[in-house]
């Protein structure tokens, strides 16, 4: 593909001369600089000569500034780069750019960032999704090659099926989060953002791996892309039933590709999940609770922002209240609340419970199949201001959140638009640890589909 239309996958890029690549960085460069009234980066760097991927705002780069988001954060430069950074850097490619998310990862919007909202390029008057909407955005209007993001409950999988790209959570611990600045830390994962799936892939093997400085990273080492099989025929759950709150696009996009998937060789059966409800009263319980923790290392002595008040908590209560948004203060109080003396074995410990059944329903369902197909939001990407109260925020997650719960991977694979043009992504979700046989599974879907054509 010619490089000066800036059409170039990272499986060519990765093959250019260090001049070409210079040429395509200055030529980047320019291209987000005539398209930043998206606001998908924060701002651009060139760090290295390898190949630049975009890098959202919560993971270490050195000597960049990194924020979440966060107006509390700002003035604090890392000291170290995170170990997804190390290992890009040696396979040869390069952060080139902080992208915009929701304040400390908690929306689903990107429209909670201290910098301002992202806008979706496939129409500006719609969200991209969240939290990592700047990283889906830059990959979605060609101002990427691909992106990194995180994904605590389907940060990664939403936005890239509001912006029509592939977007992939690998299995909790296949990816070193050390780094990665905390939001639900028994939740959280890095993934790679693409074009396409067999680039996801190439990202995927790069970044995971075992990390000795993260104690939840899994001592796995194994890689999927030499082993890449489109033509593999899988048995394949659908759910009927769990898309019932699902919209009328949504549904025909889901029976588009069962009906791609069966042309294309694979076994398709039904299945059943409990009710999403539970799914998003464990999550919510659960990740507000950790991120409660995590966030009080943010106190404006240590690093950050300060605002200087009357004495020492005074100081610790000004910052805070003037350094977090809206949605941050919500999530700290009902972290609080939820793991309050009193409400702890009420709230806290059945959500535990809960999330145990949700691991559990999944194991049973893989026990017969080999991948579930799953809507990846109900809706499409909603215009901004179009949801009135955080509720309808947190239902957007409904079919994402409990694959975070249950620590398992799926990837979301651009499959159809609305009727008013807005891409529909589904997501495929893999027992742990079966990243080859998701890919697969994704390479079969992408190539039946053929959405870019």
């Amino acid at each position: 593909m010619k490089i000066g239309k800036l059409v170039i996958t990272l499986k060519e890029a990765l093959k250019l001369s260090k001049e070409e690549l210079e040429n395509f960085k200055n030529e980047l460069k320019a291209k987000i600089k005539a398209n930043a009234d998206l606001n998908a980066y924060i701002d651009v760097h060139n760090m290295g000569e390898g190949v630049p991927i975009a890098i959202k705002d919560n993971i270490q780069v050195k000597d960049w500034s990194v924020t979440s988001g966060s107006n509390i954060l700002q003035g604090y430069i890392a000291p170290y780069n995170a170990t997804v950074i190390e290992k890009m850097l040696d396979a040869g490619l390069s952060p080139f750019g902080r992208t915009n998310m929701d304040e400390f990862a908690m929306g689903s919007t990107t429209e909670s960032s201290f910098y301002g909202k992202t806008l979706n390029p496939h129409n500006k008057d719609c969200v991209p999704g969240g939290s990592s909407g700047g990283s889906a955005a830059a990959v979605a209007a060609g101002l990427a090659i691909a992106a990194l993001g995180s994904d605590t409950g389907g940060s990664i999988r939403q936005p890239a099926s509001f912006c029509g790209i592939v977007g992939m959570k690998p299995t909790y611990g296949r990816v070193s989060r050390y780094g990665l600045g905390a939001y639900a830390s028994s939740l959280d994962q890095i993934g790679p953002m693409t074009q396409n799936v067999e680039d996801a892939a190439i990202l995927y093997d790069i970044i995971s791996g075992h990390d000795e400085k993260d104690s939840t990273c899994a001592n796995k080492n194994d890689k999927v892309c030499d082993k890449l099989n489109p033509d593999r025929k899988l048995k394949i759950a659908v759910l009927p039933k769990h898309i019932e709150n699902a919209s009328e696009d949504v549904k025909k996009a889901y029976a588009l590709a069962i009906t791609a998937l069966k042309n294309a060789g694979h076994e398709i059966v039904e299945a059943e999940l409990m009710d999403a409800k539970y799914d998003i009263s464990a999550y919510y319980i659960t990740a507000t609770a950790e991120a409660t923790t995590n966030l009080a290392r943010y106190d404006g002595i240590r690093y950050g922002n300060r605002v200087v008040g009357k004495d020492l908590n005074d100081t610790f209560i000004q910052t805070r209240s003037q350094g977090f948004g809206d949605e941050v203060k919500r999530r700290i109080l009902l972290g609080n609340f939820v793991l309050s003396s009193g409400y702890y074995e009420a709230y806290y410990v059945k959500a535990q419970k809960t999330r145990h059944l949700i691991k559990d329903q999944y194991s049973k369902i893989f026990e017969n199949v080999d991948l579930i197909l799953s809507p990846v939001a109900p809706t499409t990407a909603n215009k901004f201001g179009e949801l009135s109260t955080p509720m309808e925020m947190y239902l957007s997650d409904l079919y994402t959140i409990s694959v975070n719960l249950a620590g398992l991977p799926a990837i979301s694979v651009p499959v159809s638009k609305s009727s008013e043009g807005m891409p529909i992504g589904l997501q495929l979700i893999a027992n742990a640890y079966e990243e080859q046989t998701l890919f697969d599974g994704a390479l079969s879907l992408e190539k039946a589909i053929n959405y870019s054509k």
